[in-house]
């Protein structure tokens, strides 16, 4: 499943995706929450339009591909929304797509791109698993296996800090974590010990990985957590000895 950002040929290259696109009837209706430029919440009412397509390749390729037959999911904004980009997608996919509920799977699908995106930079800027010296595949495959689960603890933690700041700690941390970063990282503020939230020991975390925690500081992003957690680790490996 990709989005398409070219209007190929269709059918028998008389017309594009878009032409016959144009002449289908809405399908479906979906709401999702979105958030504007700001991080405001917001809502957006997508219109849902599918079919499937024959579709060519570009001018210059047709001697060498073939036309393939996909379906095609059209998602648009009703109405022009404030503080944010229309949302316009236009989704193609070899997957089967017969009903509303299909259609609405796959955009779903689609809109975890950004987390699929993420997580592969965390696996590869942040444990370097490009860089790796390893001679034999296997040894490959454990050590990306080990990254992986690394990689998805750094991107969890990271998310909980945005969608669940006030959770308990220990609801990442063991309580020898949680003694540690309160003797390693002095608070810049008093805190009383009922009201040490989750997103307060994730930024001790962050900090050891050179977030700064000013008062208009964004929420620290993966990399940072990453450097946080790594130099964290090592130091509660020490502190275990």
């Amino acid at each position: 499943m990709v989005r398409a950002c070219v209007n190929r040929l269709a059918g028998d290259g008389d017309h594009t995706v878009a032409t016959i696109m144009d002449e289908v009837l809405v399908k479906a209706l979906h709401r999702i929450e979105v958030q504007d430029s700001k991080g405001n919440p917001d809502q957006a009412v997508l219109e849902i339009r599918y079919r499937k397509i024959r579709i060519l390749p570009p001018i210059g390729k047709q001697s060498r591909y073939p036309a393939l037959t996909l379906t095609v999911i059209h998602a648009d904004e009703r109405g022009a929304p404030k503080n944010r980009k229309k949302i316009e997608w236009k989704l193609l996919t070899d997957l089967p797509v017969q009903s509303r509920g299909d259609a609405i799977e796959k955009l779903e699908w689609y809109s975890l791109r950004w987390k699929i995106e993420v997580f592969h930079k965390i696996l590869k800027s942040g444990c370097r698993a490009e860089d790796s010296q390893l001679r034999t595949a296997q040894r490959l495959t454990n050590l990306i296996s080990v990254f992986c689960v690394v990689s998805w603890r750094i991107f969890w933690m990271t998310m909980l800090n945005r969608s669940a700041p006030n959770a308990s700690p220990e609801f990442v941390l063991t309580k020898a974590e949680i003694q540690l970063l309160d003797r390693l990282v002095k608070d810049k503020n008093p805190v009383s010990t009922q009201r040490k939230t989750l997103s307060h020991y994730l930024i001790k975390i962050a900090r050891l990985g050179g977030y700064l925690a000013r008062a208009n500081d964004p929420p620290p992003g993966n990399l940072i957590m990453w450097r946080g957690l790594s130099r964290f680790i090592d130091i509660a490996m020490g502190a275990k000895l």
